[in-house]
């Protein structure tokens, strides 16, 4: 099923950048007049007046987009290689000394420190659950960027809270607010934005600060709304039974005559 996906997204892809570029040669965008010096148009006016006229060649529009297209497609080539081949070396280095971190013992002290707002995040976990550690574990994993640790903490996870779950073909609120949790993810060290910018030649630590103000406040918006949405009868773990009827029917008893 994936790959038929990404198969599909290269098909429009491919359609719409030849289509775009037979467009292109029909109705070229405009482009912004240059400003030039007195003494360069003055310049250009003499050559044009020296110089005969030349004829102008009109190419044929899908031989020139198809042109165009595989232009793109090789130097996109090129550039993605040049970026995967910076990418390795800085990604090899966060990883290791995050790592290394892991190892001494960094998530487990992060996740320590987490387990009082987990009670609250978590009300229907009981302390010192399995899926309570994989919960500690997953976040902060996510947290300090270590997404392949994060992963097998999240599926254990899902695993240990099914076992809590009565409807076993209903999500809980707490597989909801964990998966929200996911979603929005507090980051302190985004590895893959740092690792980009660095191979761009930016600087890497310039978009840290401002990741970590969007994801608080994203992680806040996601709590919040699955907290009111567990709320609701629609998504609550226990809505409200129905009103059975003297013949047995569903709904309010009607008043006797």
């Amino acid at each position: 099923m994936l790959n038929r996906i990404w198969f599909w997204l290269l098909f429009i892809g491919i359609v719409y950048g030849f289509g775009k570029g037979v467009v292109e040669s029909y109705f070229p965008p405009a482009v912004p007049a240059a400003v030039e010096s007195d003494a360069d148009a003055k310049a250009d006016a003499k050559v044009d007046a020296d110089s005969p006229g030349e004829p102008v060649v009109v190419a044929n529009p899908f031989k020139q987009a198809g042109q165009n297209l595989t232009t793109a497609a090789i130097e996109a080539a090129e550039v993605s290689v040049t970026i995967c081949l910076n990418l390795i070396g800085v990604m090899i280095l966060w990883l290791g000394i995050l790592q290394v971190a892991k190892d001494a013992g960094m998530v487990d002290a992060l996740a320590r420190l987490l387990r009082p707002l987990m009670r609250w995040l978590f009300p229907d976990v009981p302390d010192g659950h399995p899926a309570q550690g994989a919960m500690l574990m997953n976040i902060s994993a996510n947290m300090l960027g270590l997404d392949n640790a994060a992963t097998p903490f999240g599926l254990k996870a899902m695993k240990e809270l099914q076992e809590l779950n009565s409807e076993k073909e209903t999500a809980t609120n707490s597989m909801a607010t964990f998966l929200a949790i996911n979603t929005s993810s507090v980051t302190l060290v985004p590895i893959s934005v740092i690792a980009l910018r660095s191979a761009a030649g930016g600087d890497p630590a310039a978009p840290v600060a401002g990741i970590l103000l969007a994801t608080i406040a994203s992680t806040i918006a996601a709590v919040i709304a699955v907290r009111w949405l567990s709320k609701l009868p629609a998504f609550s773990d226990n809505p409200p039974p129905l009103v059975a009827g003297a013949d047995g029917a569903s709904g309010v008893e009607e008043d006797s005559v």
